[in-house]
């Protein structure tokens, strides 16, 4: 592999470039804004026995929480969850079909949400001739597959901690404000209770003459 002047080696890592290239560039995480009394809805065509992975975080509006349901092609409940903040949810296409998947902000009388998901859909299941020619792969072929897997979860998991530090952040800074302001509401209120204790104590021990 080493031996013809980089050509092997660049045959052998050609491979390994693409398949890291495509999973990084497959993998996108999506920001919406879902109006007050509005749902927004996402399909995806997948074959029977492909495994997808919903992740989704509210990142602003009203207490950071949204409905969220999922459907199969026959109009199957898959999954459903009300107010939530974040989640991940995995599960594996029971017939071929169209996918699914809505964020509700019916119960929010006037605070739109802004969610960031993305929905990571797996390899179509394998056939016997599949298989058959997976067995005379080489571990080469295994690792970069592992490799591409494991770079997809770890970049997951990057948008998914940025978003939480974005709220946690907008959090604190909020915080921050309002400790600010009342601070300064009672700094005033000081002041104004010192000025007048010592207008009342002058005008107390006023001396008064009378003509």
């Amino acid at each position: 592999m080493w031996v013809d002047g980089g050509g092997g080696l660049v045959r052998w890592l050609w491979p390994l470039v693409v398949a890291l290239w495509s999973s990084s560039s497959s993998v996108c995480a999506y920001f919406i804004t879902v109006d007050a009394h509005a749902e927004e809805c996402f399909f995806d065509r997948v074959s029977s026995g492909t495994k997808l992975s919903l992740m989704f975080e509210v990142a602003e509006g009203g207490f950071l929480d949204i409905d969220v349901h999922i459907t199969g092609p026959d109009g199957k409940k898959i999954y459903s969850g009300e107010r939530e903040s974040n989640g991940k949810y995995t599960f594996a296409a029971h017939m071929d079909g169209v996918y699914k998947y809505c964020f509700s902000n019916k119960m929010s009388t006037m605070t739109p949400k802004i969610v960031m998901f993305s929905m990571d859909i797996g390899e179509k299941p394998k056939t016997e001739v599949d298989k058959d020619a997976e067995a005379t792969q080489n571990k080469l072929e295994e690792m970069i597959s592992e490799l591409s897997t494991a770079l997809t979860a770890v970049k997951h998991e990057q948008e998914y901690m940025e978003v939480r530090e974005r709220i946690h952040r907008a959090i604190n800074d909020n915080t921050n404000s309002r400790v600010v302001l009342w601070s300064f509401f009672e700094a005033l209120v000081l002041v104004a209770m010192t000025l007048g204790q010592v207008y009342y104590l002058k005008r107390f021990f006023e001396v008064r003459r009378v003509i």
